[in-house]
């Protein structure tokens, strides 16, 4: 298996899961349980898998959020709504937003032979050193195949997510460095959005700008680079080191995550690709947010 093939499809699939965070089914099913706010519906969503875990565990999962920005949440989500409660919500919205989304696709040959790969796909993953994906792995198989899809595509994105956050600590970077970093590289949220989302004061993330370019993984003096992977105004862009540690922690993670492909076979991670890219496409109106992403970036959970 080629890793760089694995990153693509990994990309490629992304958005029919990161499609769950932006949708407005999931405040359709979860208002009425009593989690209103948009940032407490996403650590309930996402952490309910774990069960009623406190904000130490889901900030160390979650690795590049705000520890007081999750204790404003958690555990306060699971007084208003049980975890089973939330991931049963949660699988309600994932159904509503995926037949709107994709329309008379739900049903096509494509998505069942889309989600019989991924199944296939998922055989081969592991969760040892995998908190996130493991909760999730332990959820049952849904029986329709659109949702077996979104939930197959959800468990490959934890186990991939998992082994980021593995990447990042081996590179030696803190959860907002790692944000930083990522933003830096003109791809992904924008700064503004990373700073509002992930409950980073601007102070916050001014310290930790100066302390990656004393690491020589910054521009000093607020260099920028040019062209389409610029960063924002104002804002310093990566070194030539930073670069090439972003690169490194994108082939770690990679390497961690090849389980599921290997398993899958050439021939099958081909075809995979194949049927996947129609549905993907037509799940990228729901990342129609201004000011969230920067150019080119429909992908919501790197780091």
């Amino acid at each position: 298996m080629d890793p760089a093939d694995a990153a693509a499809l990994a990309a490629r699939l992304e958005p029919l899961h990161s499609m769950i965070y932006f949708v407005p089914e999931v405040g359709e099913e979860l208002a009425p349980a009593g989690i209103t706010r948009d940032r407490d519906q996403y650590f309930a969503q996402r952490s309910a898998p774990m069960g009623a875990v406190g904000p130490g565990v889901v900030a160390a999962t979650f690795f590049n959020f705000n520890p007081a920005l999750v204790a404003r949440s958690v555990p306060m989500v699971w007084a208003q709504a049980a975890p089973a409660d939330v991931v049963n919500a949660r699988l309600r919205a994932a159904d509503a937003a995926l037949r709107r989304l994709l329309d008379d696709q739900v049903s096509s040959r494509a998505v069942t032979e889309a989600g019989e790969l991924v199944r296939r796909a998922c055989d081969g993953a592991t969760g040892e050193d995998r908190p996130l994906y493991a909760a999730h792995a332990d959820l049952p198989w849904p029986e329709e195949p659109h949702l077996a899809l979104w939930h197959g595509v959800t468990l490959l994105r934890e186990h991939r997510g998992d082994a980021h956050l593995h990447a990042l600590l081996s590179a030696g970077l803190s959860g907002i460095e790692a944000l930083v970093t990522h933003t830096a590289t003109g791809r992904g949220f924008t700064v503004a959005f990373a700073q509002r989302s992930r409950g980073w004061s601007p102070e916050q993330w001014s310290d930790a700008s100066a302390g990656l370019t004393e690491r020589g993984l910054l521009d000093a003096g607020g260099t920028e680079r040019s062209g389409a992977d610029a960063p924002e105004a104002g804002h310093r862009g990566l070194t030539e080191t930073g670069v090439a540690l972003r690169a490194e922690i994108e082939d770690h993670t990679t390497r961690m995550s090849l389980g599921p492909w290997r398993h899958l076979g050439a021939e099958g991670t081909a075809r995979l690709r194949e049927v996947a890219a129609p549905l993907s496409k037509a799940v990228l109106p729901a990342f129609a947010v201004e000011g969230v992403f920067a150019p080119r970036s429909p992908r919501a959970s790197s780091s």
